[in-house]
């Protein structure tokens, strides 16, 4: 008999970038930081600090505009055709993504694109993102007879209908403008060659940003969706220092995307707060019941029950050196060195901090502080020692779980804040349901009638990178 699930392999992206308060403006261009070679099937996109960690963002009124903004570029980018590029050659260097090189911001006047004064998140999202019903709801094998089983299975066929039918609005703006401002939206089908993703989950706490999306054809094999956040800022617990969790399955895989921005600070000891941020945000993480099947696993309540995890985020730990011995080392392209001092490293390998989690070889300078719109560190071109910092690995990527393999692990060149933006991407492995399995029992893990799931395109095998 033929096993129950066979391997198929997926390519996630994944990026943190620390923005330092700004909103982005109209020449900032993403599409090659994110349109990578052979596109990958997800991208987990994580930013820190993109309002200002000011007393009213923090105590008061959570500011929204910056995320839709965010949001809109995204999707533009994600969702733009490489050869109609809304950003022409005229307007300055745009890099290729490589090994030293991404994330360039273009030169145009900001006449190019005029944002909408007052952007809604909540609308925005709701244009973007699939169906979240279904995307909440549990696709483990349940009783085919059962009311939630047809409910889904109804749900399913419609978006079957939405998703190929060219009735669905994902890449059909020319702009951000027209994302951002638009109440209705266009009945035009999206070109064939259009790249074509699905925001799945988006969630803003403070400065901390989270979003994931994955090309359209998933969208049926995606569930379980839930969100986790936790507060590790002033007094521990308030929301401008902490977490954004997202778990969900992917086929009979579970995943959690953890994206965290820890507490800063250089002093000697400071790694400790940084430790005890991880251990608490393991801890407090819970995500709400949802699974139908007692005997799945597909809806983990804890980040570390999952089968993949991937951790991002401005994690603040520091090189344990002077400011003047680090900027020796640096001046002689020293990483090794420097990295044998990094705080990170010595926590793991002390066990302390991050057990059971991989980071891949870092091959990149420190991606903080910079100066001000320089590739200079802050402190090298003035005397004032008030806003020197001592060069640091501050952004990573960690992983956790069997059958994840990390393709690329580099950083980006933007000069748009004091961090650089650091991206990885991993090939993982997922399980599927036996398609032999299918023919024999005639429906799918997610109760859909087998013709209906015959229909879905399937994913072809991981090209090389």
């Amino acid at each position: 008999m033929a096993p129950a699930t066979e391997l198929q392999d997926f390519r996630i992206f994944v990026a943190t970038w620390n923005v330092g308060g700004k909103t982005p403006n109209n020449c900032l261009n993403l599409e090659d930081f994110l349109q990578v070679e052979d596109s990958p099937d997800v991208y987990v996109l994580g930013f820190q600090e993109i309002v200002p960690l000011s007393a009213g963002n923090v105590l008061v009124i959570e500011d929204n505009e910056p995320a839709a903004k965010w949001l809109g570029l995204i999707s533009q980018a994600l969702n733009k055709p490489q050869h109609d590029s809304i950003f022409s050659s005229d307007l300055g260097p745009v890099s290729k993504i490589s090994n030293n090189n991404i994330l360039k911001e273009s030169k145009s006047p900001s006449s190019t694109l005029h944002f909408f004064h007052k952007p809604s998140l909540k609308a925005l999202s709701r244009n973007l993102r699939a169906d979240s019903s279904l995307l909440k709801s549990c696709n483990c094998p349940v009783d085919l007879h059962s009311r939630e089983s047809r409910r889904r299975q109804r749900k399913l066929s419609d978006l079957h209908s939405n998703l190929y039918s060219g009735s669905s609005h994902i890449g059909r703006y020319s702009c951000v403008d027209e994302l951002l401002s638009t109440a209705e939206i266009p009945s035009s089908p999206p070109s064939p060659r259009q790249m074509s993703y699905c925001l799945i989950s988006s969630k803003q706490m403070v400065g901390i940003f989270l979003s994931v999306w994955a090309r359209k054809e998933l969208v049926p094999h995606i569930g379980h969706l839930r969100v986790s956040t936790v507060g590790r800022g002033i007094m521990g617990c308030l929301r401008n220092k902490g977490c954004i969790s997202i778990s969900m399955s992917l086929h009979q895989t579970s995943f959690c995307f953890v994206c965290s921005h820890l507490a800063s600070g250089e002093k000697e000891g400071d790694e400790l707060k940084r430790n005890a941020d991880v251990a608490e945000i393991l801890k407090s993480t819970q995500f709400h019941k949802i699974c139908k099947n007692p005997a799945a696993n597909l809806a983990p309540e804890r980040i570390v029950d999952h089968d993949r995890i991937i951790w991002l985020g401005d994690l603040n730990y520091r090189v344990a050196l002077s400011y003047e011995e680090t900027r020796v080392f640096l001046e002689d392209n020293d990483w090794d060195t420097l990295l044998e001092k990094d705080q990170l490293n010595m926590e793991r390998e002390a066990g302390r901090v991050f057990s059971g989690f991989n980071e891949g070889q870092i091959l990149f300078a420190p991606t903080y502080k910079y100066s001000h719109n320089s590739d200079s560190y802050a402190g090298e071109t003035n005397k004032s020692k008030k806003k020197r910092r001592t060069p640091a690995w501050c952004d990573r990527i960690l992983w956790r779980g069997d059958g994840i393999e990390q393709l690329l692990y580099i950083r980006g060149e933007s000069r748009f804040s004091d961090h650089r933006p650091v991206c990885a991407v991993f090939s993982v492995e997922v399980e599927e349901r036996n398609k032999n399995n299918r023919l024999r029992k005639g429906y799918s893990c997610a109760g859909r009638r087998l013709e209906f799931e015959d229909c879905i395109p399937k994913r072809h095998s991981l090209y090389e990178f």
